[in-house]
């Protein structure tokens, strides 16, 4: 099982009200209900939004709600947040449509207080809100991090930061719903919070708002799904082309099935074993994983009867398919 609590406030009674919270958790929703072949993800994430007076998120329905999401034994429990937030001598708190004055929000201490005693085997909060990152510090030591085994932060900013919107839109958000729609995929496919992270801290450069990331996991998990880079099959050939790591794989004008003209009567014909190997080395090729050597393409390095390699991204990837890890 897979729980999601996607929250979106636009609407505040008494604080200023924002305009693209609520289509922020639309768009999370979208992204984490299924992976990219349709199959399921999160079932029926559970979405609040605050839009108008007749729509609001209290503090106390969001409290209830943040303390049902963490209560099961779910492989993955994901909080997800977009709205006010507010930062005291106290802490930081998630603003309710509700709040009056910002302190008197969902405080973070309460939302880590229920990952932590969850029993859930993954627990990931991610906060779209002004001085997000100063959630799971310690209230009287803030350099200190308290986060259970199992907890995984992602938060906008910096708890002396402002979180941006552009276009309607976070741009933290944005740069969120981009990662889980692949942009952080690795060659299989799989999302993980580590990897969203990473695209975020590299799309918003050094002068822009800071994203945080605090975990406490032994492996990461996969949030979603994305259409892989490469086959499952021809990623695990990497061993059986490759005996070893470093090992060149010399080529031959066998390899390669198109001739382009050539009527030299001394090159070998075609070996269709050969060209079935030869369509998956240059399926890895086009993801960095092996490279002709002394030769710009794969189609010379076969033609001239040069050879190819792993490269150091492939020679990773060789080793994972070894250990039976992919």
């Amino acid at each position: 099982m897979r729980k999601a609590l996607v929250v979106g406030i636009d609407h505040y009674d008494r604080i200023g009200s924002l305009s693209g919270a609520v289509n922020d958790a639309y768009s999370v929703k979208t992204a984490l209900e299924r992976h990219a072949d349709g199959t399921l993800n999160f079932t029926q994430p559970k979405l609040m939004t605050g839009t108008g007076p007749t729509s609001t998120v209290t503090r106390s329905e969001l409290r209830e709600a943040v303390e049902e999401l963490f209560r099961d034994d779910a492989e993955i429990s994901l909080f997800y947040f977009s709205g006010h937030g507010y930062i005291d001598g106290a802490g930081g708190f998630l603003c309710a449509s509700d709040c009056e004055a910002g302190h008197d929000g969902l405080s973070l201490y309460d939302v880590m207080t229920f990952a932590s005693k969850s029993p859930a085997k993954n627990k990931v909060i991610i906060l779209d809100s002004c001085h997000s990152g100063v959630v799971g510090s310690n209230p009287v030591a803030a350099q200190v991090a308290e986060i259970k085994e199992g907890v995984t932060i992602l938060t906008a900013s910096t708890a002396d930061q402002y979180a941006m919107e552009t276009g309607g839109s976070g741009v933290f958000t944005s740069l969120l719903v981009d990662a889980l729609n692949g942009a952080a995929a690795n060659l299989v496919g799989d999302v993980t919070p580590g990897s969203v992270y990473a695209h975020i801290d590299q799309s918003l450069g050094p002068w822009a708002q800071r994203p945080v990331f605090k975990t406490n996991i032994k492996k990461f998990v996969s949030l979603r799904k994305a259409d892989a880079a490469v086959e499952l099959a021809d990623l695990q050939k990497l061993t059986v082309l490759f005996d070893e790591p470093t090992m060149l794989l010399q080529l031959d004008p066998s390899y390669e099935p198109e001739r382009f003209g050539t009527e030299d009567k001394s090159v070998p014909l075609p070996d269709p074993a050969k060209n079935a190997d030869f369509a998956v080395l240059q399926a890895l090729v086009k993801v960095n994983l092996v490279r002709p050597v002394g030769a710009p393409h794969m189609w010379h390095a076969a033609m001239e009867s040069k050879a190819c390699e792993l490269t150091v991204l492939g020679q990773h990837y060789w080793k994972l398919v070894n250990q039976d890890l992919i």
